[in-house]
């Protein structure tokens, strides 16, 4: 019997999905369903560079809605940034926010419309019983395939005193409307395609293989893992391919109502620690570990592994050799998108206690589907900066 089939789950989706090319051409509308009358844009200063940023205030000019900008948000975004930018959100009267680039800018859009109704610091708030109902709309318009936090209704938020990062989480953070447009995303660069991809990837297979996956998760993670699979090569070698672009795009929002509705693991715990301490970009962090990870991990979830070389689109005789072909097949996509090696992140070993303590701490351990402490954790990162 499948236990699966017996387990009681729930599955909420606060955000309205409105995908397509041309969607954001939508955008006036939606500000007007939530009777929106005066806009804080979120983005960041690679994309102030841009004429992405021009396509959205021309719309909002073009239809008589003020507008404000904030572009002080930084990889791997800092406290600093969510908090300066609720400043910006009440200074500027702003009754809506609008999140345009990718998971960094959305993240602390997430932060800026909680803490411009909530105030104080945003990591009193990884504490859930402290997030009320009342927090300004969001819009989120993606500009990156990778992150999916257009629709997850976490923020992952780089505390600058520990140099730590923390997740703050409820339903009500999600954005209440995703514009998911791949024309959006035409012309990013092969190096970003490549680490947001491989980024959405390991959302799509550790969102499928958590201790704590259900199965609208499940099926949305496959259907994932056979769109990123099948696309990420194309869109890396020809940056303008819309059809690429549209199975990528596509993918990371699978992705992430996938993981977002169970979990992430292991792979995630040590992203977000060399994000914290060295930070680094979680794309790449994800995809140098996933493998590994995937190999390591193989024993306890031989089967989901086997399904995910499947989805791959791969035949094999047994379960034990789809889910090699899985740990195999990943490896292989990383290398054609020309990720970096572990070796070449300048990761320190002095650091290695202190990495291995971050990752074991974080929430999402408890969730990998092979149990992992402190020393299991320190043995993985030593031997993956050994073999480079």
């Amino acid at each position: 019997m499948d236990k699966m089939l017996l387990d009681p789950f729930s599955f909420e989706l606060p955000t309205t999905i409105e995908y397509g090319v041309g969607s954001l051409l939508l955008l006036p509308g939606k500000l007007r369903s939530l009777k929106a009358k005066k806009v804080l844009i979120v983005s960041d200063e690679g994309l102030r560079k841009t004429a992405l940023i021009d396509k959205v205030t021309d719309l909002l000019e073009k239809e008589n809605f003020q507008w404000d900008l904030f572009t002080e948000v930084e990889p791997n975004p800092k406290d600093y940034n969510v908090e300066r930018g609720a400043e910006k959100a009440r200074s500027s009267g702003a009754d809506c926010i609008v999140a345009l680039g990718g998971g960094s800018p959305i993240d602390c859009a997430k932060g800026i419309a909680l803490l411009a109704t909530h105030g104080g610091r945003i990591r009193e708030y990884e504490d859930r019983s402290r997030i009320g109902e009342k927090v300004l709309p969001l819009i989120a318009i993606p500009t990156t395939a990778g992150t999916g936090s257009e629709v997850t209704f976490g923020a992952v938020i780089t505390d600058t005193r520990e140099w730590f990062k923390f997740t703050v989480k409820s339903p009500v953070l999600g954005a209440r409307i995703a514009l998911i447009d791949p024309e959006m995303t035409l012309g990013m660069p092969p190096a970003l395609t490549a680490s947001t991809g491989m980024d959405a990837l390991t959302h799509a297979i550790e969102g499928y293989t958590a201790k704590n996956a259900e199965p609208i998760g499940d099926g949305l993670a496959l259907y994932a893992i056979e769109l990123i699979h099948k696309y990420l090569p194309s869109a890396f070698r020809n940056g303008n391919d819309i059809e690429a672009r549209a199975g990528m795009i596509l993918g990371s929002v699978l992705a992430g109502l996938a993981f977002s509705h169970s979990d992430v693991a292991a792979v995630h715990c040590i992203a977000e620690a060399l994000g914290g301490k060295y930070d680094l970009p979680h794309g790449v962090c994800n995809a140098v570990v996933l493998a590994p990870m995937m190999e390591y991990n193989m024993d306890f979830c031989r089967e989901k592994y086997a399904r995910v070389a499947s989805a791959m689109g791969f035949s094999f005789d047994s379960i034990e050799e789809g889910s090699r072909i899985a740990v195999r097949e990943t490896m292989k996509l990383a290398e054609e998108v020309q990720l970096p090696s572990f070796s070449s992140l300048g990761i320190m070993e002095k650091d290695l206690e202190e990495l291995a303590a971050n990752s074991a701490r974080n929430g999402s351990n408890k969730d990998n589907p092979r149990p992992m402490n402190k020393e299991d954790y320190l043995g993985f990162l030593k031997d993956l900066l050994k073999k480079g």
